[in-house]
């Protein structure tokens, strides 16, 4: 977890002498921005390529090295600088300052982010109650159903999960029916999605397929999928 003052050199890789970065230290891991939004944005803007390459290349006069960075990023924010905006709370921010505030995340690099969840605050109740909720067991054995499904269903390709598929691969396998179709349509054009935001909800649904072992996506799936990308229009697009 590198802290939010962290350089460019330090979360990419670089240096007089190239050394790997954090990204690169995070091989085959998880790499955790906490604070997000409070990140100098030209550390942020360099996290684009890599994680699009799943590697990082950095040119010096005398030679190029390039690193490994194949990590999942993850990212934990407020919605605005005092905490409150979209909550039962009252916000104290104006719509300038919430707009500046999460502007700080970049349309093109939120278009590479999979999932964007949003955490309610937590009631006093909750915390005391009792709730039941799946064990760690149980979704293990769920994630390890569903990578099997994945590694049979790529046998023979060079990859073995849903994320690492292309285009052509996306269109043969996350086949929609109609009314899926139409409404993936509706959300395409009603919330300005890119082709990247388009793919990857595509794979999110095959996945979520997937997980409740479906051999196809079914609309539950890519109604889920397709709410993964809240942060693409409940705030970006509508303050």
């Amino acid at each position: 977890t590198p802290h939010k003052n962290a350089s460019a050199a330090s979360i990419i890789g670089g240096g007089r002498i190239p050394r790997p970065g954090e990204i690169s230290l995070a091989q085959n891991g998880v790499l955790f921005l906490d604070e997000l939004t409070e990140f100098n944005r030209d550390v942020l803007e360099a996290l684009r390529q890599p994680l699009e390459d799943k590697q990082v290349t950095i040119a010096r006069a005398h030679a190029t090295y390039t690193y490994p960075a194949d990590f999942a990023l993850v990212g934990s924010m407020n919605p605005c600088l005092c905490g409150n905006y979209g909550s039962e709370h009252e916000c104290s921010c104006s719509p300038l300052q919430i707009r500046r505030y999460i502007g700080r995340i970049s349309g093109p690099l939120l278009d590479r982010m999979d999932l964007h969840v949003e955490v309610p605050r937590i009631h006093f109740d909750q915390l005391r109650g009792n709730h039941s909720s799946k064990g760690s067991d149980v979704i293990r054995e769920e994630v390890r159903l569903a990578r099997e499904v994945q590694v049979r269903r790529f046998a023979g390709q060079s990859y073995s999960l849903n994320s690492r598929m292309s285009p052509a691969a996306v269109k043969n396998y996350c086949q929609l029916d109609l009314e899926s179709e139409h409404i993936l349509k509706q959300a395409f054009s009603k919330f300005k999605m890119s082709g990247r935001a388009y793919d990857r909800i595509l794979k999110v649904a095959r996945t979520i397929a997937d997980l409740d072992l479906s051999d196809n996506i079914k609309l539950p799936h890519l109604a889920e999928a397709i709410q993964y990308r809240s942060l693409d229009h409940k705030y970006w697009n509508s303050i």
